[in-house]
């Protein structure tokens, strides 16, 4: 599993005002470039496509998580719910590349090149890979309990 370094898990936690305000617009976009890809697409319900809601609840989640990057046990219940939802849905380990290609994009897209910097991009990639290891490891196991 993935540990993101201690300069990566500072610049993460230092762009929490960032993420703050405007991460409902790097959901927004994030969840746009997903949906580009018809498999991705088809694992969201049609209803809930066009709501506000759900980027909403992915911006907090993001910033709960850039939050708490250093004290993940704080998120435990929060990162069973994704799990389980995850699973509920089909997610499988070759999605999490293009969700890290979506979020690095996206926040290129909403924050700029002055905010968005190469440090800025390399932590987030450490920080989304280390959550993903995380999720991952996490799913495979409950995938596991439900084909046994």
């Amino acid at each position: 599993m993935r540990i993101a370094s201690p300069q990566a898990i500072a610049i993460v936690k230092a762009t929490t005002p960032i993420i703050e305000r405007h991460g409902t617009a790097i959901a927004t976009v994030l969840y746009r470039r997903l949906f580009a890809h018809a498999g991705i697409a088809a694992m969201f319900d049609d209803a809930g496509q066009d709501s506000a809601e759900r980027p909403r609840r992915l911006a907090a989640a993001i910033l709960a998580y850039a939050r708490n990057i250093d004290t993940l046990h704080v998120l435990g219940p929060r990162v069973q719910q994704v799990v389980a939802r995850h699973v509920e849905t089909g997610v499988k380990a070759e999605h999490y590349p293009l969700v890290a290609t979506a979020l690095l994009a996206s926040l290129c897209e909403v924050l700029g090149d002055e905010i968005a910097t190469d440090d800025m991009l390399v932590a987030w990639d450490e920080a989304y890979w280390m959550l993903a290891d995380i999720l991952i490891a996490a799913e495979a196991e409950q995938y596991g309990k439900l084909a046994a």
